[in-house]
């Protein structure tokens, strides 16, 4: 069965232009797609494919079938001026490029990862630092407002050395956001399944923050996070299908890659997904809300996403 390009784009595009629901994937330089999402003969080099020249202009194409991306790029480093006009040339208006915050905010303290160098395993002196996140994340996105979505801020597990107690968590968090420019949307993911709590959900609900619901390794599964009493906590909602629960990442991308095709079904998060197109469609959020699907989820997000739309089996 050939996959439904076009109906996917026109589902993906309406649901965007009607209800303020943007669907989308996370990243998208995945040459498992051509063919798919993208036709190789754009990215020909001398009859051959360039897999610079497919890195740098696939954006464009993607931007035909979906009206927003989760830029992964961004949690590495803070973007730059540069990198970020690209970004913007590539897609439409009405496109929206939301992006995880750089982990540089995020991290509590600084795993032992090569990346790191000096600083693994150190405390991390920038940790929710609001006059940093302002300048050398904002600031430069500050010309492309129009095209920017939710921004994430992703904290990996928190482990007693981090916190002694996750209320502690909540209590700087709190202080945090409460220094933010409030015309942005904000999202905050957590990957510690006791945060899930009344203390937490009170937090992002004073200052308009959507908890973005994820399907992570030792999180519960989406339709349960959505389940849980104040979990709505923003004027939009956000979502991320990243794995199912209870894999491993690296186990996930051995199973996938090169992600071309879906390889395990997952009933249960496509049904969570179709409960938020539902809800996004029957009562339209005052801001614009996200859904973005990983191919680490079943390997192919498009695969997922169509099949979330009744396009696909």
């Amino acid at each position: 069965m050939s996959f439904p390009r076009k109906e996917l784009a026109a589902a993906a595009h309406a649901l965007a232009r009607d209800s303020h629901l943007y669907l989308g994937t996370s990243s998208w330089k995945y040459e498992g797609w051509l063919g798919q999402i993208y036709d190789e003969q754009r990215y020909l080099t001398r009859g051959k494919l360039s897999t610079k020249r497919f890195e740098t202009e696939c954006l464009e194409e993607y931007a035909e079938i979906f009206p927003s991306v989760c830029v992964d790029a961004g949690y590495y480093r803070f973007p730059s001026e540069k990198y970020l006009a690209n970004l913007c040339a590539q897609v439409p208006d009405g496109f929206r490029l939301c992006y995880k915050v750089t982990d540089e905010i995020t991290v509590k303290k600084f795993p032992k990862l090569e990346r790191f160098g000096d600083r693994a395993g150190t405390d991390n002196e920038h940790f929710l630092n609001a006059k940093l996140f302002i300048d050398a994340f904002l600031g430069p996105l500050s010309p492309h407002r129009k095209k920017t979505g939710v921004l994430i801020f992703e904290f990996s597990a928190f482990y007693p050395t981090h916190f002694e107690r996750l209320r502690d968590f909540i209590a700087v968090l709190d202080e945090f956001l409460g220094q933010l420019p409030t015309d942005w949307q904000y999202g905050v993911e957590v990957r510690n399944a006791k945060l899930l709590r009344a203390e937490y959900f009170d937090v992002l609900h004073a200052h308009n923050v959507a908890h973005v619901f994820n399907s992570w390794t030792k999180m519960p599964p989406v339709d349960e996070q959505m389940q849980m009493p104040g979990a709505f906590t923003a004027d939009f909602f956000a979502a991320r299908f990243l794995l199912r629960p209870g894999r491993a990442y690296q186990q996930a991308v051995d199973s996938f890659q090169p992600y071309g095709e879906t390889k395990e079904k997952n009933p249960e998060a496509r049904a969570a997904i179709k409960a938020l197109i539902k809800r996004g469609t029957t009562a339209p959020t005052p801001r614009p809300s996200y859904v973005f699907v990983n191919n680490r989820l079943e390997g192919n997000s498009p695969n997922t996403i169509a099949a979330a739309l009744d396009l696909t089996t």
